[in-house]
């Protein structure tokens, strides 16, 4: 019989077993342990390396569930030539990252990080905390995908406006600014963008001089590795940044992050703009209803057999 291959965070593997008693349910923390070769379908968090290696390791693999949006750490490529099937979910966690985005930005314009910080250096800085009202900024999207739209949402009742960056690839009906329009105008950058080959660093020194006037609050809700955080985090310590937020912290990404001995406006979380329960819950349920559909439409799972 092949089985189903749970990356741990990615769903409820518990819930997966009771719902389908017939099927062999595997439990891993990651994928770099010795993988299951009788694996026919793998459910996957962000964050998890899914390439030629462990394809290879994979030989019954048929069905790729991404419990989220991000797909750029999975070989789509080589999904395609394997005929592997890439099944989604990109809207359920949409809202809670918006959510995120917007108290990251009310944080980071009252400079309430930079007060935390300095009181655990020891230091006092009242004056240093002197903050703006959200209505009096203007806000720029970098991205238009179901993070972007979220953020916008989220944002727009509370900000002096919001546009987005002009994209060929946006949907219709956007507000949106050329790119140079939005470096010159936006007090707030939103960073919402996917992870391709165009967009690697593309936040780093060159739009960091362009921005440098406004000052602006930079906020990522996308990749972290859109934007070249050295340059970020010297545009912060310098003052070319008033604010600077990064959600999508993973492991690997803790030593870009060193201490820092001097108060910085600089609020960090181990990507959580998703870890809200009823968006749990939600992701849960949808991977176990996949999961059955899977299961009643392809013999794969249930008989052992190949496609």
């Amino acid at each position: 019989m092949s089985a189903v291959l749970v990356v741990r965070g990615a769903a409820d593997s518990g819930a997966i077993r009771r719902a389908l008693p017939g099927v062999l349910v595997h439990d891993l923390l990651d994928l770099n342990s010795p993988l299951p070769a009788d694996t026919a379908v793998i459910v996957l968090r962000s964050g998890v390396r899914l390439g030629e290696r462990e394809l290879d390791a994979l030989p019954r693999l048929r069905h790729v569930v991404r419990t989220g949006s991000g797909i750029d750490h999975i070989d789509v490529s080589a999904l395609r030539k394997r005929g592997i099937t890439l099944h989604r979910n990109a809207e359920a966690s949409a809202g809670a990252v918006g959510e995120w985005v917007l108290a990251a930005a009310l944080a980071l314009a009252r400079r309430i990080p930079l007060g935390q910080h300095a009181l655990l250096l020891g230091q006092h800085e009242k004056q240093a905390c002197m903050g703006a009202s959200l209505r009096t900024l203007a806000t720029g999207i970098w991205g238009a995908g179901p993070v972007g739209l979220a953020a916008d949402w989220a944002l727009a009742p509370y900000v002096g406006r919001t546009s987005f960056a002009a994209w060929p690839s946006n949907p219709p009906g956007l507000h949106e600014l050329s790119q140079t329009a939005l470096m010159e105008q936006s007090q707030v950058h939103v960073i919402a963008l996917p992870l391709r080959p165009t967009t690697e660093n593309l936040i780093g020194e060159d739009f960091l001089a362009r921005v440098a006037p406004q000052r602006p609050l930079l906020i990522c809700a996308g990749r972290l590795e859109t934007l070249d955080i050295a340059a970020c985090l010297r545009a912060l310590a310098d003052g070319r940044l008033s604010g600077l937020a990064l959600d999508p912290v993973e492991r690997e990404h803790l030593p870009l992050l060193t201490d820092s001995t001097t108060p910085l406006n600089l609020l960090v979380s181990p990507h959580i703009g998703a870890q809200r329960s009823d968006v749990r819950g939600a992701l849960d349920r949808w991977a176990v209803d996949l999961l059955k559909e899977i299961t009643a439409d392809d013999k794969v799972l249930m008989e052992g057999g190949h496609r």
